[in-house]
C-alpha cells in the first residue's frame, strides 16, 4: 500500500473520530443540556462539588472546551464566582481524561450494539429525548470504530522507512514535537480526539513514551488555548476563565516540558505499555494541575481579570445608541414577499435592542447610574418607534392582494412585534423601576438571591435567542424546544420562591429589605419569557403540534 494511501485511510479514520466525538457532545446537548447547566449551577457554591460537577460534565460533554465555555458564560454572568469558575475547568480536565483512559479499553463489542440500539431509537420515535439518546449511542459506537480504524489505518506505518526518521526527529527535539502536538490539538478543538490518536499510534510502536508525554504536554497547551480563541470577540466578564484556564493549564505545560527535557524521568512507572503511559501522563498532568489550582484559584481569577482588562477598552453607557437603520423600503410594497422580508429584517432589527435591553438590565440591578439608565429607557424608544413603523409598513402590505402564506406571515410579524414592544416596555416601566428602588434605598440582595435571579434571568435571555431564531428559521423544533424550556422555567420559578421564603422564614436580613424587589423581577422575568415563547406558537399550530397553549404529546 502506497504511503499516500495509508495516510488517506488515516486521515478518514481521524475525521470519523472527530464526527463522532461532536455527535455524542450534541446528542447530550440536546438532550440533556439544560438539566446539566442546572445541576452545574446549582453544586459550584462548594469548592469540591465545583470541582466533581466540572469533571461530570466534561464527561457527559464529551468536551472539556464546551465546559470552560459554560463556565465562562456564568461566571460573566455573575452566577458563580470567578474561583468556583475556574475549580469547575479544573474537574473538567481531569473529566475528559477520565473518558480517553475508558475508550482506550477494549470496547470492541460495543460497537455493534451502540450502532445497532441508537439507529434504532433514532429512527423508531418521534420523541425528541429518545431520538437524541439514539444519536449518542451510535456516536459512541462510531469513536470506538473510528479507533479501530486508526489503529488499522497506521499498521502499514510500522513498516515505513521515513517513520523512524520522523519520530527521531521529534524524539530529539522536544519544543517542535511539543508545538506541533498543540497544533494539532487546536485543529482538532478537542483534547480527547488527539490523545486518542496519540496513544493509538503508541500502542501500535509508532510513538516511544517519552515521546509521548512530550505530545501530551503540548496537546494540553493547544486545549487551552481553543476557548481563549472562541471567545475573543465575548465580553470581557466571559473572557476571565478561559483566560484562566490558559495560564494554568497553558504555563503548566511549559513548565512541565521543561522540567522532563532537564530530568528526563523514567516513564516506565506510568504503565504496562506506551498507549497507557501516555494516556496515565496526560491524566497525571491534569491531576498535578488541579492539586496546584485548589489554593490558586482566586489569585489565578484575579490575574485573569487584569490580563483581560489590559487589552479592553471601556464602553461609554452611550455606545448603546447606534446609528438607526431602516429595512422598510417602501418601494417594495406592491411585491410582497419582498415586503415581508424587509419587514422581517426590521424585526430581528428590534429582537436585537430587545436582547441588548435584557442583558443590560441585569447588570443594572448590580451596578446602575443615571447614564446606563438613560441609555436603556432610550433604546426602549427605539423599540416603540421601530414597533409602529414596522405595523404601519405591515398595513399598508396588506392593501395588495396576499396568498395564505403571506397573510399568515403579515399576521406573524405583527403579533411578534407587539410582543417585543411588551418585552421593552416590561424591562424598562418595570424591571428599571426595581432597579431605581434598590439603588435609592442602598439594598443588597443576599449572595444565594443574586445567584438564583442571575441563573433565572440567564435561562430566559437564552429562551429569548431560540425565540428570535424561530422568528426567522421557523423551524418546528426549535419552536418546540422553546415551550418545552417555558414549562421547565416554570418549574424553576416555584424552586426560586421557595428557596426565597425559606430565607424569609429564616430572618436573614437582606432577603426581608429585597423580598418585593426579588419576587417583583422573578415575576417580570417569567412574564416575558411567556411573551417570547408565544411567539412560536404559529410555527407550531401550522404544523398541528400544539392544543391550546400546550404542546401536543409526542
Amino acid at each position: 500500500m502506497s504511503g499516500s494511501v495509508v495516510l488517506l485511510h488515516l486521515a478518514g479514520a481521524v475525521a470519523l473520530m472527530l464526527f463522532a466525538t461532536r455527535m455524542v457532545k450534541t446528542g447530550v446537548e440536546r438532550a440533556y443540556g439544560d438539566v446539566l447547566r442546572h445541576r452545574l449551577r446549582a453544586t459550584m457554591r462548594n469548592p469540591i462539588m465545583a470541582v466533581l460537577a466540572g469533571t461530570g460534565l466534561a464527561i457527559a460533554l464529551q468536551s472539556s472546551t464546551a465546559v470552560t465555555l459554560l463556565v465562562g458564560s456564568f461566571a460573566g454572568s455573575g452566577i458563580v464566582s470567578g474561583a468556583a469558575g475556574q475549580l469547575a475547568v479544573r474537574g473538567a480536565e481531569i473529566g475528559s481524561a477520565l473518558v480517553v483512559k475508558l475508550l482506550t479499553f477494549d470496547l470492541t463489542l460495543l460497537v455493534p450494539l451502540c450502532l445497532i440500539t441508537g439507529t434504532v431509537m433514532f429512527m423508531a420515535t418521534e420523541r425528541r429525548d429518545w431520538r437524541q439518546t439514539g444519536r449518542i449511542l451510535v456516536g459512541i459506537g462510531l469513536l470506538i470504530l473510528s479507533l479501530e480504524m486508526i489503529g488499522q489505518a497506521s499498521e502499514p506505518l510500522r513498516n515505513s522507512q521515513l517513520m523512524p526518521v520522523i519520530i527521531n526527529y521529534f524524539s530529539s527535539d522536544s519544543i517542535t514535537a511539543y508545538l506541533l502536538a498543540a497544533l494539532i490539538t487546536w485543529l482538532f478543538q478537542s483534547s480527547i480526539a488527539a490523545v486518542l490518536l496519540m496513544a493509538t499510534l503508541a500502542g501500535r510502536g509508532l510513538i516511544s513514551p517519552e515521546l509521548g508525554v512530550v505530545l501530551i504536554l503540548g496537546v494540553n497547551l493547544g486545549s487551552s488555548i481553543i476557548a481563549p480563541m472562541l471567545t475573543r470577540s465575548a465580553g470581557p466578564a466571559v473572557r476571565v476563565v478561559p483566560i484562566g484556564n490558559l495560564l494554568m493549564r497553558g504555563l503548566g505545560s511549559l513548565v512541565m516540558l521543561i522540567l522532563f527535557m532537564i530530568v528526563r524521568p523514567h516513564v516506565g512507572f506510568l504503565g504496562a505499555t506506551a498507549a497507557d503511559q501516555i494516556v496515565n501522563a496526560h491524566i497525571l498532568f491534569n491531576v498535578i494541575i488541579l492539586l496546584a489550582g485548589l489554593p490558586l484559584a482566586g489569585f489565578v481569577y484575579r490575574a485573569s481579570e487584569k490580563i483581560v482588562a489590559l487589552g479592553t477598552k471601556p464602553e461609554p453607557a452611550a455606545s448603546l445608541d447606534v446609528i438607526e437603520l431602516s429595512a422598510l423600503n417602501e418601494s417594495a410594497l406592491d411585491v410582497p414577499s419582498q415586503a415581508l422580508a424587509n419587514a422581517t429584517r426590521e424585526v430581528v432589527r428590534v429582537c436585537e435592542t430587545v436582547e441588548i435591553m435584557l442583558k443590560r438590565i441585569i447588570e443594572l440591578y448590580e451596578s446602575a447610574d443615571a447614564d446606563k439608565i438613560k441609555a436603556l429607557a432610550a433604546l426602549d424608544d427605539r423599540v416603540d418607534r421601530k414597533h409602529a413603523a414596522i405595523k404601519l409598513y405591515l398595513a399598508k402590505v396588506t392593501k395588495n392582494p396576499l396568498t395564505e402564506d403571506e397573510a399568515l406571515r403579515c399576521q406573524e410579524l405583527i403579533g411578534a412585534c407587539v410582543k417585543l414592544e411588551q418585552v421593552g416596555d416590561i424591562i424598562v416601566r418595570n424591571m428599571l423601576a426595581h432597579v431605581k428602588k434598590k439603588v435609592d434605598r442602598g439594598l443588597e440582595f443576599t449572595d444565594e438571591g443574586w445567584s438564583e435571579l442571575c441563573a433565572f434571568h440567564s435561562s430566559v435571555l437564552a429562551n429569548a435567542r431560540l425565540a428570535f431564531n424561530v422568528l426567522v428559521s421557523r423551524d418546528p423544533e426549535t419552536a418546540r424546544q422553546l415551550v418545552l424550556e417555558k414549562d421547565r422555567l416554570r418549574d424553576r420559578e416555584k424552586e426560586t420562591s421557595a428557596s426565597h421564603f425559606l430565607r424569609l422564614r429564616e430572618g436573614t436580613a437582606k432577603s426581608v429589605e429585597t423580598s418585593s424587589i426579588h419576587l417583583d423581577t422573578i415575576r417580570d422575568l417569567k412574564q416575558i419569557n411567556s411573551l417570547l415563547a408565544s411567539m412560536a406558537y404559529p410555527v407550531l399550530e401550522e404544523r398541528g403540534l400544539l392544543t391550546g397553549s400546550r404542546l401536543k404529546a409526542s
